[in-house]
């Protein structure tokens, strides 16, 4: 080699102007573009990889179906109850006769262990509809129903609570009423509980 051509190399060495070296002027974008797109594709594949356990942790849909139930009342006669179940507890549900609700308003609220008035329980215009969650206050038994009890109401055998016709204690040991879930009347005839 000669010298001329050797001094050329390295006078162009010394500007910094060579090619041969391991990057290219214009690699800096690309570089940039491929460590971006890098990092894009490991966040979809961790993404990927943690959804099903955070999909794990949803409600299934079994567990989903008890959050709420819907009854049709339409075959429940006056004076009739039924029985439905809803988060694994048993709902009464009771077609009060104007026999019912006249006896439930005309208890004095104040001699009540647990006040409340008979309107609080019960939803305007449905006010014949009593939605009453059918375990007792006391240790949890379920009471017997359709007018059981000295008040027209329910009966727990176990320990001998009594519950008017409006679900409220009147005798026992039970220290409140029967508890009213949350519930709504999504037609006349139909009753969506929770």
């Amino acid at each position: 080699m000669s010298s001329h051509s050797h001094d050329a190399c390295c006078d162009h060495a010394g500007k910094g102007n060579h090619t041969h070296g391991n990057h290219a002027p214009d690699s800096a974008p690309r570089r940039d573009f491929l460590l971006l797109t890098a990092q894009a594709m490991g966040a979809v594949g961790a993404g990927a990889l943690l959804w099903p356990f955070v999909d794990s942790m949803n409600p299934s849909a079994d567990v989903l179906a008890l959050a709420s139930t819907e009854v049709d009342l339409s075959p429940i006669e006056d004076g009739q109850e039924i029985k439905v179940m809803w988060r694994g507890k048993p709902v009464f549900i009771r077609n009060r006769t104007p026999k019912n609700i006249e006896e439930a308003k005309a208890v004095d609220i104040s001699i009540l262990r647990d006040p409340e008035t008979d309107e609080a329980r019960t939803k305007k215009g449905h006010e014949k509809w009593l939605v009453m969650v059918g375990v007792c206050t006391h240790l949890g038994c379920i009471p017997l129903g359709n007018g059981a009890g000295d008040y027209d109401g329910w009966f727990c055998p176990c320990h001998g609570s009594h519950y008017d016709s409006a679900g409220r204690i009147r005798k026992g040991p039970a220290p409140k009423n029967l508890v009213i879930p949350p519930y709504e009347f999504v037609s006349d005839t139909k009753v969506k509980i929770g």
